[in-house]
């Protein structure tokens, strides 16, 4: 595996620290986890949905935090007094972290729980302040800041 030097950016660039941890972490190796199995879904230009299948789960089991750039999803099982002898066992309801990092103005909509599938619905919201604008050339009217100097 091939290894980046980021060094060359933290002197050059101001404000990039964000992308360059990301990258680190990236080229670290290590992996997300496989489990819970989860799509992320482009809905339109700036709506995001992610679909987790969460066999087993019940909704109280689940807790969603969504705070600054990170959507953490954690998934404990409660524990039954029950002793079970397991001939096969496929579905692994076993406890989960989930962490995914978020892009700037990425916000969470909305969460649903429905058939053991969890559905949260994100939305890229960008302020008005942050959308490019359409500057109008004026005409013979412009003033300047300098203004000219009257006859006495």
């Amino acid at each position: 595996m091939r290894t980046f030097d980021l060094t060359p950016l933290y002197r050059s660039a101001i404000g990039f620290d964000r992308l360059a941890q990301l990258l680190n972490d990236a080229q670290r190796g290590d992996s997300q986890p496989s489990y819970p199995p989860y799509n992320i879904e482009l809905v339109s230009e700036d709506k995001y949905r992610i679909v987790m299948a969460l066999a087993g789960f019940d909704r109280a089991e689940i807790d969603i935090t969504a705070e600054r750039d990170t959507l953490h999803i954690v998934g404990r099982k409660q524990r039954d007094g029950a002793e079970r002898t397991y001939l096969h066992r496929g579905i692994a309801a076993r406890d989960f972290e989930q962490r995914f990092q978020l892009a700037n103005h990425v916000k969470v909509t909305g969460a649903a729980f429905e058939n053991g599938m969890l559905t949260i619905e994100l939305v890229r919201e960008v302020p008005e302040a942050f959308k490019p604008r359409k500057i109008v050339i004026g005409g013979d009217n412009v003033t300047s800041l300098e203004q000219p100097r009257q006859a006495a």
